[in-house]
């Protein structure tokens, strides 16, 4: 079996927690993990003032296929990464074709809900943010997943977010690895 793959797109003004959560948890089960920014350079400032330096500029990479594309959240990064068309195409394209994305925090509404892919399936959010998302969609809970999409709703549950992503790419074994290495309880 070759090595899952993910992209992580980040801007500046994208939560700091969320982002390294999602690619510490991801990297620890092995998962490719390419960090993507949508801004015109690869270095961000996040939400919190935390300078990450992305792996590649989106565009360089908007041609591939990933096994995941994961989202963090973060104002006004998810409004960043909403306003990216490449982005938008690529996760597009990644619902289409059945494979795993998701958002945490602001982004599952400010992004996914602003370009109608959520669709039919429950999610959740970081609260103030439901509004954003289809009616009758927004489960309250830490982490959500409907088919191909993984929901989640803060930096509280950014590593609960990651375990279940590594849940979904990797089997229910390699997450209960990673989260005893991790020393959390599943």
């Amino acid at each position: 079996m070759s090595t899952p793959t993910a992209l992580v797109a980040v801007a500046n003004g994208s939560e700091d927690l969320e982002t390294v959560a999602i690619v510490n948890v991801l990297r620890r089960a092995g998962v490719h993990v390419t960090v993507a920014s949508v801004e015109d350079s690869t270095t961000i400032t996040g939400a919190r003032g935390m300078r990450i330096i992305a792996d590649a500029l989106l565009a360089d990479v908007a041609g591939r296929d990933f096994d995941l594309i994961a989202l963090p959240g973060g104002m006004p990064g998810a409004e960043r990464l909403r306003d990216s068309p490449a982005l938008i195409d690529m996760l597009r394209k990644q619902d289409g074709r059945g494979a795993l994305f998701g958002a945490i925090c602001a982004s599952p509404g400010v992004v996914l809900g602003s370009h109608g892919l959520v669709g039919a399936r429950m999610a959740t959010v970081y609260p103030g943010f439901e509004k954003l998302l289809p009616a009758g969609s927004v489960q309250d809970a830490p982490v959500v997943r409907a088919g191909n999409l993984i929901t989640s709703r803060g930096p509280g549950t950014a590593i609960a977010f990651g375990l279940a992503l590594v849940e979904a790419l990797c089997g229910p074994d390699k997450a209960a690895q990673v989260a005893a290495g991790m020393l959390v309880s599943l």
